[in-house]
Protein backbone atom coordinates (compact mmCIF):
# COMPACT_ATOMS: atom_id res chain seq x y z
CA UNK A 1 0.00 0.00 0.00
CA UNK A 2 1.18 3.49 -0.91
CA UNK A 3 -0.08 6.60 0.86
CA UNK A 4 -0.18 9.67 -1.38
CA UNK A 5 -0.82 13.02 0.29
CA UNK A 6 -2.04 15.67 -2.18
CA UNK A 7 -0.95 19.09 -0.95
CA UNK A 8 -1.48 22.45 -2.64
CA UNK A 9 -0.13 25.77 -1.45
CA UNK A 10 -3.11 28.03 -2.13
CA UNK A 11 -5.96 28.15 0.38
CA UNK A 12 -8.56 30.90 0.55
CA UNK A 13 -8.89 30.87 4.34
CA UNK A 14 -5.35 29.77 5.23
CA UNK A 15 -2.79 30.73 2.54
CA UNK A 16 0.24 28.44 2.58
CA UNK A 17 -1.65 26.05 4.84
CA UNK A 18 0.65 23.00 4.47
CA UNK A 19 3.58 25.04 5.80
CA UNK A 20 1.82 26.60 8.78
CA UNK A 21 3.81 25.90 11.93
CA UNK A 22 2.08 23.66 14.46
CA UNK A 23 4.13 23.20 17.60
CA UNK A 24 7.46 23.43 15.78
CA UNK A 25 6.58 21.40 12.68
CA UNK A 26 4.80 22.31 9.44
CA UNK A 27 1.27 20.94 9.07
CA UNK A 28 2.34 18.65 6.24
CA UNK A 29 4.88 16.94 8.50
CA UNK A 30 2.20 16.10 11.07
CA UNK A 31 0.08 14.53 8.29
CA UNK A 32 3.10 12.60 7.01
CA UNK A 33 3.73 11.27 10.53
CA UNK A 34 0.17 9.90 10.67
CA UNK A 35 0.90 7.83 7.58
CA UNK A 36 4.21 6.60 9.00
CA UNK A 37 2.36 4.93 11.86
CA UNK A 38 0.27 2.86 9.42
CA UNK A 39 1.45 -0.19 7.48
CA UNK A 40 2.32 1.88 4.40
CA UNK A 41 5.09 0.61 2.13
CA UNK A 42 5.70 4.12 0.83
CA UNK A 43 4.50 7.65 1.61
CA UNK A 44 4.61 10.41 -0.99
CA UNK A 45 3.53 14.05 -0.85
CA UNK A 46 2.26 15.22 -4.25
CA UNK A 47 2.42 19.02 -4.32
CA UNK A 48 2.16 21.98 -6.68
CA UNK A 49 4.72 24.14 -4.89
CA UNK A 50 8.50 24.09 -4.54
CA UNK A 51 8.27 25.36 -0.95
CA UNK A 52 6.22 22.36 0.14
CA UNK A 53 8.52 20.04 -1.82
CA UNK A 54 11.52 21.51 0.01
CA UNK A 55 9.85 21.33 3.44
CA UNK A 56 9.02 17.63 3.00
CA UNK A 57 12.56 16.81 1.92
CA UNK A 58 13.92 18.79 4.88
CA UNK A 59 12.16 16.47 7.36
CA UNK A 60 13.25 13.38 5.41
CA UNK A 61 10.03 12.66 3.53
CA UNK A 62 9.45 11.84 -0.12
CA UNK A 63 7.71 14.40 -2.34
CA UNK A 64 7.13 15.07 -6.02
CA UNK A 65 6.13 18.19 -7.91
CA UNK A 66 2.85 18.09 -9.85
CA UNK A 67 0.82 20.56 -11.91
CA UNK A 68 -0.83 23.59 -10.31
CA UNK A 69 -3.87 23.17 -12.61
CA UNK A 70 -5.54 20.22 -10.87
CA UNK A 71 -9.13 20.67 -9.68
CA UNK A 72 -9.00 17.90 -7.07
CA UNK A 73 -6.66 15.84 -4.95
CA UNK A 74 -7.59 12.75 -6.94
CA UNK A 75 -6.38 14.37 -10.15
CA UNK A 76 -3.11 15.23 -8.43
CA UNK A 77 -2.76 11.63 -7.28
CA UNK A 78 -3.39 10.44 -10.82
CA UNK A 79 -0.46 12.52 -12.05
CA UNK A 80 1.71 11.16 -9.23
CA UNK A 81 0.85 7.60 -10.27
CA UNK A 82 1.93 8.43 -13.81
CA UNK A 83 5.18 10.13 -12.74
CA UNK A 84 6.11 7.24 -10.46
CA UNK A 85 4.95 4.48 -12.87
CA UNK A 86 2.91 2.83 -10.12
CA UNK A 87 1.36 -0.50 -11.16
CA UNK A 88 -2.39 -0.68 -11.75
CA UNK A 89 -3.01 -3.24 -8.97
CA UNK A 90 -1.25 -1.19 -6.29
CA UNK A 91 -3.48 0.06 -3.45
CA UNK A 92 -3.32 3.82 -3.05
CA UNK A 93 -4.55 5.65 0.04
CA UNK A 94 -5.55 9.28 -0.48
CA UNK A 95 -4.69 11.02 2.79
CA UNK A 96 -5.73 14.66 2.64
CA UNK A 97 -2.96 17.12 3.40
CA UNK A 98 -4.91 18.96 6.10
CA UNK A 99 -5.67 15.93 8.31
CA UNK A 100 -2.93 15.89 10.97
CA UNK A 101 -5.05 13.87 13.41
CA UNK A 102 -5.93 10.92 11.16
CA UNK A 103 -5.47 7.68 13.13
CA UNK A 104 -3.03 5.27 11.49
CA UNK A 105 -5.44 2.45 12.35
CA UNK A 106 -8.06 4.02 10.09
CA UNK A 107 -5.60 4.11 7.18
CA UNK A 108 -4.93 0.42 7.78
CA UNK A 109 -8.66 -0.44 7.98
CA UNK A 110 -9.41 1.17 4.61
CA UNK A 111 -6.42 -0.65 3.11
CA UNK A 112 -7.73 -3.97 4.45
CA UNK A 113 -11.06 -3.44 2.69
CA UNK A 114 -9.29 -3.56 -0.67
CA UNK A 115 -6.78 -6.23 0.38
CA UNK A 116 -9.59 -8.56 1.41
CA UNK A 117 -12.05 -7.70 -1.37
CA UNK A 118 -10.25 -7.81 -4.70
CA UNK A 119 -13.41 -7.06 -6.73
CA UNK A 120 -13.72 -3.53 -5.34
CA UNK A 121 -11.78 -0.65 -6.93
CA UNK A 122 -12.48 1.89 -4.17
CA UNK A 123 -13.05 2.00 -0.41
CA UNK A 124 -13.74 4.51 2.33
CA UNK A 125 -14.92 4.77 5.95
CA UNK A 126 -17.79 6.13 8.01
CA UNK A 127 -19.02 6.38 11.58
CA UNK A 128 -22.40 6.29 13.25
CA UNK A 129 -23.89 9.73 13.90
CA UNK A 130 -25.49 10.07 17.33
CA UNK A 131 -26.18 13.81 17.38
CA UNK A 132 -29.13 15.40 15.56
CA UNK A 133 -27.31 18.69 14.96
CA UNK A 134 -24.42 16.82 13.33
CA UNK A 135 -26.87 14.81 11.23
CA UNK A 136 -28.39 18.01 9.83
CA UNK A 137 -25.07 19.82 9.34
CA UNK A 138 -24.27 20.10 5.59
CA UNK A 139 -20.55 20.06 6.41
CA UNK A 140 -20.99 16.51 7.70
CA UNK A 141 -21.32 14.30 4.63
CA UNK A 142 -23.70 11.39 5.13
CA UNK A 143 -23.55 7.96 3.47
CA UNK A 144 -26.05 5.13 3.07
CA UNK A 145 -24.94 1.66 2.03
CA UNK A 146 -26.37 -1.70 1.01
CA UNK A 147 -26.31 -5.16 2.62
CA UNK A 148 -22.80 -5.74 1.27
CA UNK A 149 -21.53 -2.49 2.82
CA UNK A 150 -21.24 -0.78 -0.56
CA UNK A 151 -22.22 2.88 -0.79
CA UNK A 152 -25.60 3.70 -2.31
CA UNK A 153 -25.25 7.49 -2.04
CA UNK A 154 -23.36 10.29 -0.31
CA UNK A 155 -25.03 13.59 0.53
CA UNK A 156 -24.68 16.78 2.53
CA UNK A 157 -28.39 16.43 3.26
CA UNK A 158 -29.54 14.33 6.24
CA UNK A 159 -29.99 10.83 4.80
CA UNK A 160 -31.83 8.59 5.36
CA UNK A 161 -34.48 11.12 6.37
CA UNK A 162 -37.09 9.72 8.85
CA UNK A 163 -40.06 10.60 6.64
CA UNK A 164 -42.61 8.76 8.77
CA UNK A 165 -41.57 10.61 11.91
CA UNK A 166 -40.70 14.13 10.75
CA UNK A 167 -41.56 16.03 13.91
CA UNK A 168 -39.65 13.95 16.44
CA UNK A 169 -36.00 13.17 16.88
CA UNK A 170 -35.10 9.94 15.07
CA UNK A 171 -33.55 7.21 17.18
CA UNK A 172 -30.82 6.56 14.60
CA UNK A 173 -29.12 9.40 12.77
CA UNK A 174 -27.37 7.46 10.03
CA UNK A 175 -23.66 7.44 9.17
CA UNK A 176 -21.16 10.23 8.65
CA UNK A 177 -18.54 9.87 5.95
CA UNK A 178 -14.86 10.10 6.88
CA UNK A 179 -12.85 11.70 4.10
CA UNK A 180 -10.20 9.07 3.50
CA UNK A 181 -10.18 6.96 0.33
CA UNK A 182 -8.46 3.83 -0.86
CA UNK A 183 -8.24 2.99 -4.57
CA UNK A 184 -6.51 0.66 -6.94
CA UNK A 185 -4.12 2.74 -9.02
CA UNK A 186 -5.65 1.56 -12.31
CA UNK A 187 -9.06 2.79 -11.22
CA UNK A 188 -7.74 6.29 -10.51
CA UNK A 189 -6.51 6.50 -14.09
CA UNK A 190 -9.98 5.53 -15.31
CA UNK A 191 -11.77 7.89 -12.91
CA UNK A 192 -9.69 10.91 -13.94
CA UNK A 193 -10.77 10.48 -17.57
CA UNK A 194 -14.46 10.86 -16.72
CA UNK A 195 -15.99 14.35 -16.86
CA UNK A 196 -17.56 15.89 -13.77
CA UNK A 197 -21.23 14.83 -13.47
CA UNK A 198 -24.26 16.83 -12.33
CA UNK A 199 -24.76 15.15 -8.95
CA UNK A 200 -21.08 15.70 -8.17
CA UNK A 201 -21.43 19.40 -9.00
CA UNK A 202 -24.61 19.73 -6.96
CA UNK A 203 -23.29 18.09 -3.78
CA UNK A 204 -19.64 19.10 -4.31
CA UNK A 205 -18.65 15.48 -3.62
CA UNK A 206 -16.31 13.89 -6.13
CA UNK A 207 -17.01 10.31 -4.99
CA UNK A 208 -20.44 10.65 -6.60
CA UNK A 209 -18.73 10.51 -9.99
CA UNK A 210 -17.73 6.94 -9.18
CA UNK A 211 -21.27 5.97 -8.14
CA UNK A 212 -22.67 7.58 -11.28
CA UNK A 213 -20.50 5.19 -13.31
CA UNK A 214 -21.73 2.20 -11.28
CA UNK A 215 -18.48 1.75 -9.36
CA UNK A 216 -18.80 -0.17 -6.09
CA UNK A 217 -17.35 1.72 -3.12
CA UNK A 218 -16.76 -0.55 -0.14
CA UNK A 219 -17.45 1.14 3.22
CA UNK A 220 -16.28 0.20 6.71
CA UNK A 221 -17.86 1.50 9.91
CA UNK A 222 -15.21 2.56 12.43
CA UNK A 223 -15.24 3.58 16.08
CA UNK A 224 -11.99 5.56 16.23
CA UNK A 225 -12.54 8.90 14.53
CA UNK A 226 -9.98 11.38 13.24
CA UNK A 227 -9.60 14.67 15.04
CA UNK A 228 -10.54 17.87 13.22
CA UNK A 229 -8.93 18.79 9.93
CA UNK A 230 -7.46 22.24 9.37
CA UNK A 231 -9.78 24.38 7.23
CA UNK A 232 -10.03 27.59 9.25
CA UNK A 233 -8.01 29.57 11.82
CA UNK A 234 -10.39 28.19 14.45
CA UNK A 235 -9.59 24.62 13.37
CA UNK A 236 -5.89 25.43 13.55
CA UNK A 237 -6.19 26.59 17.16
CA UNK A 238 -7.98 23.36 18.14
CA UNK A 239 -5.42 21.15 16.37
CA UNK A 240 -2.53 22.96 18.05
CA UNK A 241 -4.05 22.24 21.46
CA UNK A 242 -4.66 18.58 20.64
CA UNK A 243 -1.13 18.00 19.34
CA UNK A 244 0.39 19.87 22.28
CA UNK A 245 -1.37 17.52 24.68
Amino acid sequence: MIVIIPSRYDSVRLPGKPLIDINGKPLIEHVYNCAQDSNADRIIVATDDERILSAVKDFGGEAILTSNQHQSGTDRINEAIDILSIKDNEIIINLQGDEPLMPASLISEVTSLLDENSVYPMATACHRITDEKEFKNPNMVKVVFDKNDCALYFSRAPIPWPAANKKSTPAIFGYGHIGIYGYRAGFIKQYSQWPVVDIEKSEKLEQLRALYHDIKIKVCVVDKLPGPGVDTPEDLAVVKKVLAS
